[in-house]
């Protein structure tokens, strides 16, 4: 279809396919490491993808982190990307990883409420701060809990510190006219109401949207789209692609983790 080559990514990255194994491989790990730390499948509905793993640093926490895993709203969990918690857990943050359900069970206007719905659970497990994240479908999902049409309980909304969406889908409408619209039946309604780069951020969110230099034109045009609409920064990190542009969430000095967690 129309737009199907502007989003593919995966074509146009040298050894592609070996990044989901890699990522897998280093959030066993991290699972395993972390022992009693990892707290697994806590349930915040009663959807069968309506839970979330939470991982502790050592010593009170100072915030949490959340963390919206990508895969075009079509696949992956956040058990693919529980690495990523490495550089929040280093500075002593906790991480939750909530997992959603994915089309086609799914339209995208339900998985927004099933993240409205997670969020409070979550942050009822950690003091302090609240710093939000998430990477491609992820970033969508992330830059739509900084929308101001979504009803959070005013306490919470203040809580959050931060809101990086990372490489984000910002204007759905181009997917109707790709491949994945047999599985994600948006309508025009839904791909504008749930396009965050065609909504109002809340008022006082800080957002700082991510991106990496040598992504797809597409996504750095979504990227910027965001930045234009929401007047707000937007960091494009030379030399990434849209597979290692998260990798800067490992550690706990990268430019990327010092600008979602401070």
């Amino acid at each position: 279809m129309r737009f199907d080559d502007a989003f593919a990514n995966g074509k146009y990255i040298a050894g592609a396919a070996e990044f989901p194994k890699r990522w897998a491989g280093k959030s066993d790990g991290l699972r395993a490491g972390l022992g009693a730390r990892a707290r697994l499948g806590l349930a915040y509905g009663p959807g069968a993808r309506n839970w979330f793993d939470l991982f502790l640093p050592e010593g009170l926490p100072e915030g949490l982190m959340i963390f919206l895993h990508g895969g075009y709203w079509l696949a992956f969990g956040p058990r693919d990307f529980s690495h990523l918690a490495a550089g929040a857990l280093a500075r002593g943050w906790a991480c939750a990883m909530p997992a959603y359900t994915l089309a086609p069970e799914a339209r995208i206007a339900a998985m927004t409420a099933e993240m409205v719905a997670a969020l409070p659970v979550m942050a009822a497990e950690v003091a302090g701060p609240i710093a939000i994240t998430g990477h491609s479908a992820g970033g969508h999902l992330a830059a739509r809990l900084a929308c101001s049409d979504l009803a959070l309980d005013p306490g919470l909304a203040a809580r959050i510190r931060s809101v990086v969406p990372i490489s984000p889908l910002s204007d759905l409408r181009p997917l109707m006219e790709t491949g994945m619209q047999a599985d994600l039946k948006l309508d025009a309604a839904e791909a504008r109401a749930e396009s965050p780069g065609l909504l109002m951020r809340r008022p006082g969110q800080k957002v700082r949207v991510w991106v990496g230099g040598d992504e797809r034109p597409r996504f750095l045009d979504q990227a910027r789209r965001l930045g234009n609409a929401w007047s707000c920064p937007v960091t494009v990190e030379a030399g990434r692609h849209h597979f290692d542009v998260i990798d800067g969430l490992e550690d706990a000095d990268s430019t990327l983790t010092a600008a979602l967690l401070g």
